[in-house]
């Protein structure tokens, strides 16, 4: 498992009826791959995971795994209201041909640090697959503080790796002080990349990147290889459409701006609603002056 680069947390492609398109889906995979990303993260907050069955991520995994072959490692991300699903989800995603796991605190429940510990612990030991914890507390209400972190780290040889969306660029120096290169440090904010990178992570858990990766992995690459000239080119041009993934309704503006470049369709599942109104029209304005500028870079 490499959890270092551009690793694209995908949507999930509907229909209009909401099912899932596993063609469209795979093809998404493959374009992923195609241009430059090291890697595929199904299930995740962006892929609409609180609306999918069990049945429904394996299948995920499976259509992944097919699609990009050896090219590729596949990531199922694990989360449920209960433990007991959880460590079924991930034995499952094993089987299914994923090597790599991204592990999240429980849905709805915000328990202390004994039971969160209990609950992560007992996923990361179900199976032997490399493990990435996911911190993100402005979303699950549960903060992995990174003494806590390097607690888990020191206990499970499979966990190598933590996506931290917590906001503040200096928890990845924090955890960096705390375990060294034990683990690799991923952003998980779009909006953070280059500022997250300066600080020390490997790899970037994306989400515009359902729709410019390309332009992506040139700028984490840039961002990476020190050339900050280049990087602040392409995140200046970048920025107004990274923000959003950052908001509360970031599902259905990265789904709008992939099936606006082509790449997908704007159908999500409820209680989500497709944008409208004043979204919309933020949506529209932040788009057509990205593309207006493009030619530049």
């Amino acid at each position: 498992m490499n959890w270092k680069g551009v690793i694209p947390a995908i949507t999930t492609n509907l229909h209009a009826d909401l099912t899932i398109d596993h063609e469209a889906l795979a093809a998404h995979c493959r374009w992923m791959i195609d241009s430059g990303c090291t890697g595929i993260v199904c299930g995740g907050s962006l892929g609409e995971a609180a609306t999918l069955s069990f049945d429904e991520k394996i299948a995920l995994v499976r259509t992944a795994v097919s699609a990009v072959g050896e090219r590729a490692p596949v990531v199922l991300g694990i989360a449920s209201l209960g433990t007991a699903e959880a460590v079924a989800l991930a034995q499952a995603a094993e089987k299914s041909g994923a090597q790599g796991l991204m592990v999240l605190p429980p849905y709805v429940y915000t328990g202390d640090w004994p039971e969160m510990k209990a609950h992560l612990s007992a996923v990361i030991t179900a199976t032997p697959l490399s493990c990435l914890l996911y911190n993100n507390p402005v979303a699950y209400k549960t903060d992995f503080l990174p003494e806590q972190i390097a607690e888990l780290a020191a206990e499970h040889t499979n966990l190598h790796a933590v996506k931290e969306s917590s906001g503040d660029v200096r928890r990845i120096t924090a955890i960096r002080a705390w375990c060294g290169r034990r683990l690799d440090v991923l952003v998980g904010m779009d909006d953070a990349v280059v500022e997250g990178v300066d600080a020390g992570a490997v790899g970037w858990i994306a989400g515009l990147v359902n729709a410019f990766p390309a332009e992506s992995v040139e700028l984490f690459d840039s961002a990476s290889q020190g050339d900050k000239v280049r990087a602040m080119a392409l995140y200046t041009w970048f920025l107004p459409l990274l923000k959003l993934d950052t908001v509360p309704k970031f599902v259905q503006f990265i789904k709008w701006v992939q099936a606006e470049v082509g790449r997908g369709t704007p159908h999500v599942r409820s209680p989500r609603r497709e944008l409208s109104g004043a979204d919309l029209a933020t949506a529209q304005t932040v788009l057509a002056t990205a593309l207006s500028r493009r030619a530049g870079l």
